[in-house]
């Protein structure tokens, strides 16, 4: 990825050891109005084992209007508009989303640049950030160690076909949506989780009794999820 792309904001937590060069990463993306700090406090709850050694890193994403929040200015990964007159679906600003996925790509290359192969890297993302790591993960060169995408739905399905890295064909995707979603419907998630089957995509699907939030026991699972993934 060029450097001419911009290093994002980010806030870092490591686990394992005091001192210890990290094995492996997660990159983090935060839903729309949210900023980096948003999962942070996730990273103990998750109770890693310690010598799995993982950095943890939250970026922020760029200041821009939103066209559902009545254009006021908040971070966010791409615009969003209602795809119909009813507003029972998101339309994504594929310039926005193609925008943020280069911006992960950055993000990426700076923890292989910092020792960590990609096959250790995970991309995760709640929401919007959902969004753009299921469209990088996905399309990203080398094979990644995992996608989890939460309370989210896949942006882009219609070229991801043609765009789909080869390495990545099989890389462990954890989706995980509320069955009493308000902001994204559970039924635009479970179309996307179909769309990825559908392509030969290995999907990780749980549903949790929540609206747009976190469950206890998703937290459970995405211990556990991180666990198999990133030991290699």
């Amino acid at each position: 990825m060029s450097e001419s792309v911009e290093l994002l904001e980010t806030i870092e937590l490591a686990t394992g050891p005091k001192g210890s060069a990290p094995r492996a990463a997660v990159i983090w993306l935060h839903g729309l109005g949210a900023d980096g700090h948003d999962f942070e406090a996730i990273v103990p709850e998750l109770r890693l084992p310690p010598a799995l050694a993982v950095n943890f890193v939250f970026p922020n994403a760029p200041m821009q209007p939103v066209t559902i929040n009545n254009g006021h200015v908040m971070r966010a990964w791409y615009d969003v508009a209602f795809g119909d007159l009813e507003g029972r679906s998101r339309k994504p600003d594929e310039a926005g989303v193609r925008a943020s996925i280069a911006h992960i790509e950055r993000m990426i290359a700076r923890e292989v640049q910092r020792g960590v192969p990609a096959g250790r890297i995970a991309i995760a993302g709640f929401s919007q950030g959902g969004a753009i790591a299921l469209a990088t993960g996905l399309r990203h060169a080398s094979r990644l160690a995992g996608i989890m995408a939460l309370s989210t739905y896949l942006p882009l399905g219609e070229s991801l076909p043609a765009e789909a890295a080869e390495a990545n064909r099989q890389v462990p995707i954890f989706f995980a949506h509320g069955t009493a979603d308000p902001v994204i419907p559970i039924e635009m998630a479970t179309a996307s989780v179909q769309r990825l089957q559908e392509l030969g995509y290995p999907v990780q699907w749980q549903a949790y009794r929540m609206p747009h939030s976190v469950h206890p026991q998703e937290v459970v699972d995405i211990r556990d999820w991180l666990v198999k993934v990133l030991a290699g």
